[in-house]
């Protein structure tokens, strides 16, 4: 069993604790730049270092007057540094602070999501190599088409799982970007090394440019990457609610003792957490629309996307965690019907080979057109009856003046469409 992911982690990344204490530590930082370059006393500096501290609730308290919430945290920061908090914030903005605290934040985030990728990754490669070769039917326009295995459908998911790994990678590179250049930009009242000292303590790269804020482009791309990633468990998720069906019964989600799936029907045992994380992923999808409407603003900046990200950056990083945790959970705990499979891969009475006996009729020289003719002209009495495809085509004159018995009992062995298996696996990459 896999250990769960802690959901409380990603919570505490977004509480106020943690957002002021990024805030404290940008000032501090930047208070020491300035005493580096001779501009705030170096004393001055220590006892920020030393006495810098703040309460939530009075921040908040102040906050009811004053109506600016930088204001009031430096408000609070000042009460228990004293006189010295008169070099705090000097010849920076407000966006220097909270936007430089928002990148460490989805930093944070990115680099905890990143850690719910592998493990699901790991996961996968895992059930992936266990169900190998387990046989079961492919399906295109949800009909029966030819034999896969259910190893293949998990290596499917983890090949796009590292994907997803490597595009949060480079969401991640995207938004580790801060800035400390004041009102428009230009550190007209910084010195540029306050920017670089403090990103780097922080583990930032400086924005090689910016107006007031750091370009939402940014933030547009690290949330448009969380919407894929929900993609990716969405798929997952929906696939999984289509084995669970009754009729198809090939894997379902863990269903513990003591559990209920309905009010009403004591039998039921429903993809619940599977229809959690499609429905959780709409909501990713939908907050990146938001997210695209914040990179259009006024000038050198305008407030209006500041709302909006209070509540859909949070929220993402949050629900990508919750339904990472519940989907690694579902993978590790899935029941799987390998019997089921093979029922349903027989279910059609052997219509999966058409495409095998099409082949080999055209390699022993009919013409195309005419094989398919009668492939499919067998194929749509087997539709039609309860009969078994093979019985027919051996009753057939035309198909049996081309090809023997024994190949056409060769033609419809499963293994034929499974020999590449290995070959795939080692190109996904699990050994």
């Amino acid at each position: 069993m896999i250990e769960r992911y802690t959901r409380p982690a990603m919570g505490k990344i977004w509480e106020e604790e943690n957002k002021y204490r990024i805030w404290l530590e940008i000032e501090i930082l930047a208070s020491e730049a300035q005493a580096e370059l001779g501009v705030v006393p170096k004393e001055a500096a220590k006892v920020i270092r030393q006495k810098s501290g703040f309460k939530v609730a009075r921040i908040l308290e102040i906050e009811q007057e004053v109506k600016h919430d930088v204001i009031a945290f430096l408000t609070n920061v000042g009460e228990y540094v004293g006189p010295e908090s008169r070099f705090i914030h000097l010849g920076m903005t407000s966006s220097d602070v909270l936007d430089t605290a928002l990148a460490v934040q989805m930093k944070q985030s990115a680099e905890l999501l990143l850690k719910g990728l592998e493990g699901l990754k790991d996961v996968l490669a895992r059930r992936a190599k266990e169900f190998k070769n387990t046989a079961m039917i492919g399906r295109s326009h949800g009909i029966h088409a030819e034999p896969i295995t259910f190893g293949l459908k998990l290596a499917l998911w983890y090949a796009e799982i590292v994907r997803d790994i490597e595009r949060l990678k480079s969401a991640l590179k995207t938004i580790s970007v801060g800035k400390i250049s004041g009102s428009v930009g230009t550190y007209q009242h910084l010195d540029p090394f306050v920017e670089r000292y403090v990103c780097e303590k922080l583990g930032l790269q400086p924005a090689p440019i910016s107006t007031q804020i750091l370009q939402r482009d940014r933030h547009a791309e690290f949330m448009n990457t969380l919407a894929i990633c929900g993609c990716s468990l969405e798929k997952i998720a929906t696939e999984i609610r289509h084995l669970q069906k009754t009729e198809v019964l090939e894997a379902e989600e863990f269903f513990s003792k003591g559990q209920k799936g309905s009010s009403s029907m004591p039998h039921k045992r429903n993809p619940i957490i599977c229809e959690r994380i499609s429905g959780l992923a709409r909501v990713l999808r939908s907050n990146t629309l938001a997210a695209m409407e914040n990179v259009a603003l006024w000038h050198e900046r305008d407030i209006s996307h500041s709302s909006v990200e209070r509540v859909i950056v949070p929220d993402s990083c949050i629900i990508l965690d919750f339904i990472l945790a519940d989907m690694t959970k579902i993978i590790d705990t899935l029941i799987v019907y390998p019997d089921h499979m093979i029922r349903n891969l027989n279910a059609t009475r052997g219509l999966i080979f058409s495409q095998e006996v099409l082949l080999a009729l055209t390699k022993k020289g009919m013409k195309r057109e005419d094989a398919y003719r009668v492939v499919q002209e067998y194929a749509m009495k087997v539709w039609e009856s309860d009969q078994n495809y093979k019985t027919l085509l051996l009753g057939s004159k035309e198909i049996m003046k081309i090809l023997s018995e024994k190949e056409l009992d060769e033609l419809f062995d499963p293994k034929r469409s499974l020999k590449h298996v290995d070959y795939i696996f080692e190109q996904v990459g699990i050994h």
